[in-house]
């Protein structure tokens, strides 16, 4: 595979051109040097060393580019390395992020089935049958299930109240009741202590009739 297939990053494409261009000229000045080309003459060698001398500026000028690209690519890889590490502590933020909210949905789950679970008290309350209450409130025909539980609790609850309001009345007749027989209970045992004292009294008169008789 060629390396201009394994290299795609665009700010990487210069350096392999200049990369190029400095092995052509490189493989250039190498033949230019070959022993077996070299001419023997002094014109021909005045030549060869003109023309190397331009190619060796050409090459420490494409050399020079290179180092700079090469530079370039350096502080780039740098910084590339920087947002990779920035972005992998993100990654990683989030990700703690995400299983902190794994854990609460999990908790709360298991918040909501033991709730749904739970043997409520109001499950067990006497309230009267759905079709009596339905019967007595048809506005609760379309009510949901949720409303509708709440109307009969409030129902079951101001029946009670009712119930022990008619209860504090009876008990208070009951108290006035106990008041009133023990007062009657009272005024007789009254009575008998004045009787026994009005016999008493008549038991002289009662000897005197006695003797006359």
């Amino acid at each position: 595979m060629a390396i201009s297939q394994i290299v795609t990053d665009p700010s990487l494409l210069p350096v392999l051109t200049t990369s190029a261009e400095t092995l052509a000229q490189c493989q250039q000045l190498i033949t230019q040097l070959n022993p077996e080309t070299t001419p023997s003459d002094p014109a021909g060698l005045h030549d060869l060393s003109l023309a190397v001398s331009k190619q060796q500026k050409i090459l420490f000028a494409l050399l020079a580019q290179l180092r700079g690209q090469n530079r370039d690519a350096v502080f780039r890889v740098r910084d590339t390395k920087q947002a990779t590490a920035e972005a992998r502590q993100e990654i990683d933020r989030l990700h703690l992020q995400l299983q902190n909210l794994y854990y609460e949905q999990k908790h709360l789950t298991g918040e909501i089935a033991a709730c749904e679970a739970y043997d409520h008290t109001y499950l067990s309350l006497p309230l009267i049958p759905l079709e009596e209450f339905l019967h007595l409130y048809p506005e609760h025909q379309e009510t949901n299930e949720h409303d509708l539980m709440i109307a009969r609790i409030n129902h079951e609850h101001s029946e009670r109240e009712k119930l022990e309001q008619a209860r504090q009345e009876l008990l208070k007749r009951k108290q006035a009741l106990i008041a009133e027989n023990k007062k009657r209970k009272d005024d007789l045992a009254n009575l008998d202590k004045d009787l026994e004292r009005f016999i008493d009294a008549a038991k002289p008169i009662q000897k005197i009739f006695e003797k006359e008789y």
